[in-house]
């Protein structure tokens, strides 16, 4: 199928921030006298911060207010965004920067679709600031993925219905959420594992072969 339009999830897709979102959880979870691993870490990809909050809150010996739980999420993304301050635009793989470029040429409108509040700055901080066509992230919804709403805002700022986008997702989580919103998907990383992507990605240049 011919789309006209593609929303990328920002982490894990575009680029890797996942060693950061690590160790600013893992500072909070020590602080906080929790066991938090990699394994753990694993399961909050794709999800919001406080659904990740309350992940890591499975294993605390006491229960939390919800205004406690604000003060978590909060520490946890101040660390994250002063860990955020070391990405340059040498972060951006040549391979990813080269296929966005080559996807826009051929006039396919191009868009994030990310959970994260930290889009905008993650992509300035890449140098891809006004690069994409819509941003949809963490600040426009109220439900996060498997929630279909990012990738539904995604496609309404590009004006193009959902049908004629693909989602290009690297978490099982995001991949869900494109099917919720009846939107076919390209998995790479760790989501190749899943059946739910109609197309499995080796390499991020494998999505000018779609």
């Amino acid at each position: 199928m011919n789309y006209k339009g593609i929303i990328f999830d920002l982490d894990g897709v575009i680029c890797h921030t996942d060693k950061y979102h690590y160790q600013a959880w893992k500072k909070l979870a020590d602080r906080l006298g929790i066991y938090f691993d990699e394994t753990i870490n694993n399961r909050l990809r794709g999800v919001s911060r406080m659904e990740s909050l309350n992940i890591i809150l499975e294993r605390a010996d006491k229960t939390y207010t919800e205004q406690e739980k604000e003060a978590f999420a909060t520490e946890k993304n101040e660390v994250y965004k002063e860990l955020l301050k070391q990405m340059t635009p040498e972060e951006l793989s040549p391979e990813v920067k080269d296929t966005l470029e080559e996807l826009r040429n051929r006039g396919i409108l191009l868009s994030i679709g990310s959970s994260s509040k930290n889009a905008g700055f993650i992509l300035n901080r890449l140098g891809l600031g006004d690069f994409f066509d819509a941003v949809s992230d963490g600040n426009n919804i109220s439900h996060s993925k498997p929630d279909p709403e990012v990738f539904l805002k995604a496609a309404e700022f590009l004006k193009l219905p959902a049908s004629e986008c693909l989602v290009v997702e690297d978490a099982e989580a995001g991949l869900l959420a494109a099917k919720n919103g009846e939107m076919d998907s390209a998995a790479i990383g760790d989501a190749v594992k899943s059946d739910l992507p109609q197309y499995k990605l080796k390499t991020f240049s494998d999505l000018l072969n779609i």
